[in-house]
């Protein structure tokens, strides 16, 4: 007898069992199979030979033996019972399929319910991580937090002088030549937190001009109208830190208006016995700016009205300055008030294409002395005559360059009364001028024959009007002079200064220069020309903000938008909550409580270290703004040796792929979050499904609804409780340009600005975050398209959205941008674009592309390979009407047109996903699974 052990014989007898088990099962399956073949094979032949029986077909002899002795009855009854008993086999089959068919349906139920619960498994494990992180990021915070040396800078208190200027002894006449702002300027009125507070001596009520003369009433309501626009502008002399006072343009009281012109150089108009008597001047006029403003007399010192006057520690703001009078960082050059008080001033500027006009060189001006005759004291003449000589010899040599010189001047148009001793006059009329420079390349400006003079207003006219007409200025004796706001500008990026001595280089010099640096010279100087010198208003905002910027006082925070809810105050909005599928894929980041972008960080430091580029480049010196796209990056390693705060490097700095690269935000900022804003319109049950499907969406801040319809949302309406702020505002009237307001609710640098119809993933819009964050400055979204040029006209643009290689737009409808382009939206984009768009209602997705490119020079930036967006559920869009694409065809013209250029550049550059349809080991995961 064999002897089994005890884990030998559990197994044989398991054996055993499923040997009977699995014999059991066969048997009956055999007999569910064969019994009813066999019964129906016995009853259909039963029923054969009943057939043959009653119909004769076969004789009894052919029946079974036992057959032969039954009666007909005992037949019958059989047969009947047969009958019966297929009737019963037959129900029971009817019973076994039914009881398949359900076990069926409960097999395709579990198997069913066995999927979903996978799934909520996938969903529950992915919230779980997600959950994990969240609380990772969060104790990473909390440690920030209490490891954190000193608290966030708040606003500081704002301190003012509240005291008037305290009198003093005028200075002697030397010692006021030597003034400086350390020396003549009292920085205690003028605190780091003051805001520069400015007061403006009202010209009508304190009068310095002498009896009989009287500030040009032009000037005087402008100024006064203009300056009231300036946030530095204050009614109480008590916290003022500088005071203005409007001194020129000084008129004659007469009707004959050519006896004004050149007045100052017989009389001085200035009364100095009345400018001392000005009630704040505190005996030697500290902290005074003395405004001399040139409107109509362009004469080569016209201005210079403080030569034989004691302003003290006043500092002068004119023209016209000599050598001896002007005092570097102290006293200002300012160009001639030529412009309008305020408003759009595209229509003046001249096209910037093409590169080379019909002349590479002109020039028109006649010198003369008041006898009309040219003097020969002075030392330059002898050179001055070997320069026209030059000049006219150049325009009639054999050359394909075209150059115009007019040194003599039409009788019927001489402005030469408008000239000093001795210097160039203007030829021709304002208009007849322009036409010429709208046809140049480059315009001849002379520096002022008198020696000693470092700017006059003729020099700085002419500048100004060679850069309304796109026409670089050519300044001989450039070495010279200085322009209007030197300290500040950045003059050889626009003006080409050339010794008189080196007059025979100038062709050469002209002609080395290529298209692409033309280019530059004449988008420089439109960009100085209509942001310093276009209008009173920025020749007057230019002045304070350079006096301001000497002290290191950040200007005023540029104004937000006040951000009204279409609620009021005691409406509570229904609020639902949502179960059903959010898209949790994948891990894609923590869920955060709303986590605002610090602003206005660097308000103190930002003029210091980049205060050229805010002149001269991106910035806007006049007003400040909270965070902008071009703010510096730490290096690498900064992050890891002391500057830690707020980086949440992958892997801990270690790297990684997909499951660290979810776990935190990388890159070379800071952490922070982004703003979704929605512009809508009566598309109520659209807006709350796309609002719906953010919930659970990584480093969402809020969402800001712009309802752009005057009627207001049914109050009956559930909006979805996403987890994260919903503000609904109300627009002041429909228009397209609110898709861009600069509300004050936008918390975030990063905003996603979305069509209420448009379907993103989740990972789609990370992805985009993640690429828009390496590159700030741009566009970065979804729907590409480009201009293109139209062939058959040859002269304009097209609006295309087919599939393209090239691209040069990135729609706004599904696309991030820095929010800083709000505000520029609606502070610096011209008007006239903002009123073409209400025209059309089109085109405000252009105009942003436009007014980026325009600003960094770069195109946008395209991600993943989503082309439109399609909402089956949707009202038609204007987008689907023919005339819709027409009316972006002539948006891009004119603006083109406004711009004075195309400023789209092409782009061929795509981003997609690091690990992107890459081979990576099974233990690891990509960026994205789908991306």
């Amino acid at each position: 007898m064999v002897n089994f052990g005890n884990e030998s014989g559990k197994d044989f007898c398991n054996w055993l069992a499923s040997i009977k088990l699995s014999r059991i099962v066969v048997m009956v399956l055999v007999f569910l199979i064969l019994t009813p073949l066999i019964t129906h094979f016995y009853l259909s032949k039963v029923e054969r030979h009943s057939y043959q029986v009653e119909h004769g077909a076969h004789s009894h002899q052919d029946l079974p033996e036992d057959l032969n002795y039954m009666t007909e009855v005992d037949l019958r009854v059989g047969v009947q019972e047969l009958f019966r008993i297929r009737g019963s086999v037959l129900s029971e089959l009817r019973d076994i399929e039914k009881k398949r068919q359900q076990f069926k349906l409960e097999i395709q139920s579990y198997q069913k319910n066995i999927e979903e619960l996978k799934q909520e498994l996938s969903h529950q494990q992915t919230s779980l991580n997600q959950l994990k992180i969240s609380v990772e990021q969060a104790q990473v915070a909390q440690k920030e937090a209490l490891q954190q040396n000193s608290p966030d800078l708040a606003l500081p208190k704002r301190l003012t002088a509240d005291t008037l200027p305290q009198e003093s002894s005028p200075l002697p006449r030397n010692s006021s030549r030597r003034c400086k702002m350390y020396n003549c300027f009292d920085h205690s009125r003028c605190s780091l937190t003051s805001g520069f507070p400015v007061y403006l001596y009202d010209p009508d009520q304190y009068s310095v001009m002498n009896d009989g003369w009287d500030i040009d009433g032009f000037l005087k309501t402008t100024l006064k109208q203009t300056l009231g626009y300036n946030p530095h502008l204050t009614n109480d002399p008590k916290e003022a830190c500088i005071y203005l006072v409007l001194v020129g343009e000084a008129l004659k009281d007469t009707d004959d208006v050519s006896e004004n012109v050149g007045n100052h150089l017989n009389l001085p108009a200035l009364d100095a016995d009345a400018l001392k008597q000005l009630p704040y001047w505190g005996g030697d006029g500290k902290n005074h700016v003395l405004l001399n403003l040139a409107r109509r007399d362009l004469s080569a010192t016209s201005g210079d009205i403080f030569s034989t006057i004691d302003t003290g520690r006043a500092i002068l703001v004119q023209s016209t300055f000599t050598q001896e009078q002007f005092r570097e960082h102290f006293d200002l050059i300012v160009s001639p008030v030529l412009g309008p008080p305020g408003g759009d001033v595209w229509q003046e500027c001249a096209s910037m294409l093409p590169a080379r006009r019909n002349y590479l060189l002109s020039f028109q001006g006649e010198m003369k002395a008041k006898n009309g005759m040219l003097s020969n004291h002075n030392v330059s003449s002898d050179l001055d005559k070997f320069v026209i000589e030059y000049l006219q010899q150049l325009s009639k040599s054999q050359t394909q360059d075209k150059f115009l010189f007019e040194f003599e001047c039409n009788p019927a148009s001489d402005t030469s009364n408008n000239i000093g001793p001795q210097d160039w006059a203007l030829c021709g009329t304002d208009s007849s001028r322009k036409s010429i420079l709208k046809e140049s390349t480059y315009v001849l400006i002379f520096a002022p024959t008198q020696m000693d003079l470092i700017s006059t207003t003729l020099l700085q006219a002419r500048v100004y009007e060679a850069l309304r007409s796109g026409a670089i200025p050519v300044i001989l004796g450039g070495d010279q002079i200085k322009l209007a706001y030197s300290e500040v500008i950045q003059w050889k990026r626009v003006v080409i200064f050339l010794p008189r001595a080196r007059i025979t280089e100038l062709h050469f010099l002209l002609r080395a220069i290529p298209d692409e640096d033309v280019l530059l010279f004449r988008r420089q100087g439109r960009l100085l020309w209509e942001r310093y010198l276009a209008s009173v208003q920025s020749t007057l905002d230019t002045v304070v903000a350079v006096l301001r910027d000497r002290l290191n006082i950040p200007p005023m925070p540029a104004e937000s938008m006040t951000a009204i809810s279409v609620f009021n105050q005691t409406f509570q909005p229904n609020q639902v909550a949502i179960t059903g599928d959010t898209e949790q894929e994948e891990s894609l980041g923590p869920l955060e409580p709303p986590y605002d972008s610090p602003s206005y960080r660097r308000n103190y430091s930002l003029f210091l270290v980049q205060g050229h580029e805010m002149w001269n480049d991106w910035g806007d010196p006049l007003r400040l703004y909270p965070t902008l796209p071009m703010d510096p990056v730490l290096p690498s390693d900064a992050k890891f040796v002391g500057s830690g705060r707020g980086f949440r490097p992958i892997g801990q700095g270690q790297g990684g792929a997909g499951k660290e690269f979810a776990e935190s935000l990388g890159g070379n900022y800071p952490r922070e979050q982004f703003t979704v804003l929605l512009l809508t319109y009566e598309r109520e049950q659209v807006l709350l499904d796309s609002i719906a499907r953010l919930r659970g969406l990584p480093y969402l801040n809020s969402v800001v609804v712009v309802w752009n319809s005057p009627r207001p949302p049914n109050s009956e309406l559930r909006w979805p409780d996403i987890g994260v702020p919903v503000h609904i505002v109300k627009a002041a009237r429909n228009s397209l340009n609110n898709r861009f307001l600069p509300l004050d609710n936008l918390n975030t640098e990063a905003i996603l600005s979305v069509d209420d119809d448009a379907h993103l993933r989740h990972d789609e819009i990370l992805f985009g975050f993640r690429v828009w964050r390496e590159h700030r400055d741009r566009i970065v979204g979804f729907p590409g398209r480009y201009h293109a040029w139209d062939v058959n006209t040859k002269n304009s643009w097209l609006y295309n959205s087919n599939y393209s290689c090239e691209l040069s737009m990135v729609l706004t409808g599904a696309a991030f941008l820095h929010r800083h382009y709000l505000f520029l939206y609606w502070k610096w984009l011209p008007q006239a674009i903002r009123d073409k768009v209400d025209e059309y209602m089109n085109c405000e997705d252009i105009a942003m592309n436009f007014l980026v490119s325009h600003v960094t020079r770069k195109p946008p930036v395209k991600v993943t390979s989503r082309w439109t967006f399609r909402c089956p559920g949707c009202p038609q869009s204007l987008s689907e009407d023919d005339t819709h694409f027409q009316e972006r065809h002539k948006c891009i013209n004119f603006f083109s047109q406004v711009f004075g250029y195309t400023p789209l550049l092409n782009t061929q550059y795509r981003a997609d996903s690091i690990l992107f349809k890459t081979r990576i080991p099974h233990d690891k995961q990509k960026c994205f699974k789908f991306i």
